[in-house]
């Protein structure tokens, strides 16, 4: 096992490393900005180092100078930032460092999105369209002649890198050429490569996606799919496993599917693999997500395997230890990201000072989160500062407890998109399990009218609110000048 992890991330993710970390008994170094001093990964770790912005934990040279000064052999990159950085793997691998991660020989074959998914139908595997290279935004004639073969709608994606970003739909011709300029703005940003590409839209669909864990002897297990089909932004934002909606044989041949195309990348550790399935059910490959992500506490709900904590393990080179049949998948686990955005706005960011902070809790309900009452929301990173994770024997045990749980949280401070959640998961086409890619898109129904409860509450908050207003405005007299012994003092000796 590792002798010290260092974590190059912040927020969440690091918290969720952290406490995988201290489960397993190693000691933890954490990264962090100026103001992330007092954040909680950074207590919770044994050591702390401070890094300057803007690249701070996404500075390779950087992040492995510090783990070789603080002693460790190994760097947990969280979901993002460092985590498909081919160079960095390779270089902490020349230094003798483990990234907790596929390793560089799987990185190599799925940085490269079109040769990934030609690799795949080679295999005999269905993939959706995609274009046979990438382009740059200067290629306006070839981007024009390769979206008219494919056929609108088109989907615009970064060349390498995951995680959405850049990732967007054109629907029509003349925004062509305006959202590949976006979007490969966005992948030089955050991926350091502006190369873009494109793929037949297949619509309306649902996005599946199967989780797998891998040892370095050659085993490899599905841990169940996930349904990641609600998006805003091409941001997934509520997550359910198992998958609704497909047939026994359709789940196991998904499943099964996932399985060989991850062999065909040699996966190791935790990744995931991807398909769009259309309205027939037919299923279509997509992408390799070598990585932890961002929702597999839903999967973790599921089989109750630590997936992080296997992930450590299988990274230092123990095995497995366990076989498919050995993956039990029981119930039903929806996962909703909490932003710091104002969903009656438009989504304008929310960042600021958290006020309070109540979380909701009670069986099979689960909270990820780095906040808590006074913390900092930076506007200079992402606005998922909390994940809400809930579990149920079946479908409808969960989203009892899901909408429960959303009605608990209480946030002051910021505004953030539960308000969105709740009626997003009291949607009939949610409640019934039929959704698709378009109910992110089209206007949502008002609002359901407010229980009594709800109404109670409201006039009290409403109440308590026009007192403290009133008393506010109220000229007071401080007690002390109305004591006996004030007036004593001012009394003049007769």
């Amino acid at each position: 096992m590792f002798k010290k992890v260092l974590i190059a991330n912040r927020g969440e993710p690091a918290v969720r490393v952290v406490r995988a970390c201290r489960d397993l008994g190693i000691p933890v170094v954490a990264l962090y900005e100026p103001d992330d001093r007092g954040a909680l990964y950074v207590h919770l770790a044994d050591e702390a180092y401070l890094v300057e912005p803007p690249a701070s934990y996404r500075d390779p040279d950087l992040v492995i100078s510090l783990a070789r000064q603080s002693g460790a052999d190994a760097v947990h990159p969280g979901y993002g930032y460092l985590a498909e950085h081919l160079d960095f793997t390779r270089a902490c691998e020349a230094e003798g460092i483990v990234v907790i991660g596929p390793g560089s020989a799987c990185l190599e074959l799925t940085t490269n999105k079109i040769a990934a998914i030609e690799r795949v139908r080679q295999a005999g595997f269905s993939t959706v369209t995609a274009s046979s290279r990438s382009f740059t935004p200067d290629e306006a004639d070839a981007l024009r002649a390769e979206a008219e073969r494919l056929g609108y709608p088109v989907i615009v994606k970064p060349w390498s890198g995951g995680r959405g970003r850049g990732t967007q739909v054109v629907r029509e011709p003349a925004r062509l050429l305006d959202v590949v300029r976006e979007a490969s703005s966005a992948a030089q940003a955050v991926f350091g490569n502006p190369r873009v590409y494109l793929e037949a839209a297949v619509l309306p669909s649902r996005y599946v996606e199967v989780p797998l864990l891998g040892d370095n002897y050659g085993a490899l297990v599905h841990m169940g799919e996930r349904d990641s089909t609600i998006q805003r932004n091409k941001r997934k934002v509520i997550v359910e496993s198992p998958a609704p909606g497909l047939t026994p044989a359709q789940r196991a041949a998904v499943r099964s599917a996932a399985v060989e195309i991850g062999r065909l990348f040699g996966c190791r550790g935790a990744c995931t693999v991807e398909f769009v399935v259309d309205t027939d059910g037919q299923y279509y490959f997509t992408e390799v997500k070598p990585r932890l992500q961002v929702e597999h506490p839903a999967t973790e709900m599921v089989t109750r395997i630590d997936a992080v904590r296997e992930q450590i393990r299988l990274a230092a080179g123990q095995p497995l230890g366990f076989g498919q049949d050995d993956v039990r998948i029981a119930g039903t686990g929806f996962l909703c990201r909490i932003n710091a955005e104002d969903p009656w706005r438009d989504y304008l960011p929310s960042p600021g000072r958290i006020g309070v902070f109540r979380v909701p809790g009670g069986p099979n309900v689960r909270v990820d989160t780095y906040a808590f009452s006074g913390a900092e929301v930076s506007v200079r990173y992402e606005s998922l500062f909390a994940k809400l994770t809930v579990w149920g024997a079946n479908r409808e045990e969960a989203l009892h407890r899901l909408r429960r749980a959303l009605t608990e949280f209480a946030i002051t401070g910021i505004n953030t998109n539960i308000s969105m959640l709740r009626q997003m998961v009291s949607e009939p086409d949610f409640i019934a399990g039929v959704y698709d890619s378009e109910f992110s898109h089209r206007r949502l129904e008002p609002a359901a009218r407010p229980d009594p409860e709800s109404l109670r509450d409201l006039a009290a908050v409403a109440a308590l609110a026009f007192l403290a207003r009133a008393q506010a405005a109220r000229p007071v007299t401080p007690p002390a000048f109305t004591s006996g012994w004030h007036r004593d003092s001012r009394r003049l000796p007769q």
